[in-house]
This record gives structure tokens, sequence and C-alpha cells, in this order.
């Protein structure tokens, strides 16, 4: 399962609306190689379903992951930060043995 916190559930909502994204979109969260650390994490807004894709619905968001990028983001929280470090999405991966210092990459 992959959750979100309150505060990234109305930053994507408010991002939604910003960009004008259609009311059947979802957020599509993935792993790929790449990155400091070896894996690096992917985000966009979608409206297609593909094969093999993952649905979780948490706090009124819709995730959907690919299966294969689920063995790496399970049990993961999506959150929101606006503080001073850096504003923005980041993931809280129990999976990951450790990050590199911006936070967009990983090493499991």
């Amino acid at each position: 399962m992959i959750t979100i916190s309150e505060n990234a559930k109305t930053y994507i909502h408010q991002l939604m609306e910003k960009e004008g994204h259609p009311g059947d979109s979802f957020v599509r969260v993935g792993v790929k190689g790449g990155g400091c650390s070896g894996l690096a994490y992917e985000m966009k807004f979608d409206h297609e379903m593909r094969e093999n894709d993952q649905v979780f619905e948490d706090k009124g968001v819709k995730l959907v992951v690919e299966m294969k990028s689920l063995l790496y983001l399970y049990g993961t929280e999506l959150d929101y930060s606006g503080g001073l470090n850096g504003k923005g999405l980041h993931f809280n991966n129990p999976n990951a043995s450790r990050t590199c210092a911006c936070g967009e990459s990983f090493a499991v």
C-alpha cells in the first residue's frame, strides 16, 4: 500500500486544479534506475490506466503504481514539505536503505 499525508493531499488537489487536469486524473508514482543512489522516484499526473497498474486511494487521492515499482514503494508515504530545506513532494520510503541528500534517489 502507498499512502499520502494531509499536506500532500492539499498540495496535489491545488496543483491539479491549477494545471487544469481532468477530474479522472490520478497521481502515477514509480521507480526507475538512476540518480546518485541507484534508483530514482518518478511522479506525474495521468488519466490512462495501464496493464499491471495497482491502484491505491488515500484521503481522496488516487495513487497508481506499476507492479514492478510497487516492490520498491510498498509502505511508502507521499508527503509535502513547504519548509526552508526544500519545498515539494517527497517520499517517506521504509524500504530505502539509503537516500541521497536531495531525496530524489534511493537504494534498497
